[in-house]
């Protein structure tokens, strides 16, 4: 029963976060001006880096008995998603806010980049967990 937990809140996590980086960031700015849909999405990002980060460790401690490594990646994505929401991301809306393009491309590029590794660690461990 609690491998069966871990999945299903595993597969929640990697929902959540497909849906949130292909699905809502891109909806936004299809639906709205670009003048608009920034400051949403700003406001938007603490929430979703919060539901990675409380996935991700109620997870770790679901799988921590169960499987060390799913543990270990869960804690792994738990530990950046909140160096993410409390450094990468104030340090990405202050180069927005001075209208520095350049450090703004390379510190939002950090940002996809990782969620792209929280994305393909979840997947990993909902494979892991599911074999």
């Amino acid at each position: 029963m609690l491998s069966q937990a871990a999945v299903l809140l595993t597969a929640l996590l990697f929902g959540g976060m497909v849906l949130y980086s292909f699905g809502f960031a891109s909806f936004l700015f299809s639906a709205l001006p670009a003048e608009a849909a920034g400051p949403l999405l700003r406001r938007a990002f603490p929430h979703f880096y919060a539901f990675v980060i409380g996935c991700a460790l109620a997870g770790a401690a679901l799988t921590a008995n169960l499987d060390g490594t799913s543990a270990l990646i869960l804690g792994l994505i738990a530990f950046t998603a909140l160096l993410a929401r409390q450094v990468l991301m104030p340090a990405i809306n202050a180069a927005s806010d001075v209208g520095n393009r350049r450090r703004f491309g390379v510190l939002h590029t950090g940002s996809v980049l990782v969620t792209l590794a929280h994305i393909v660690g979840s997947s990993a461990v909902i494979l892991r967990l599911s074999a």
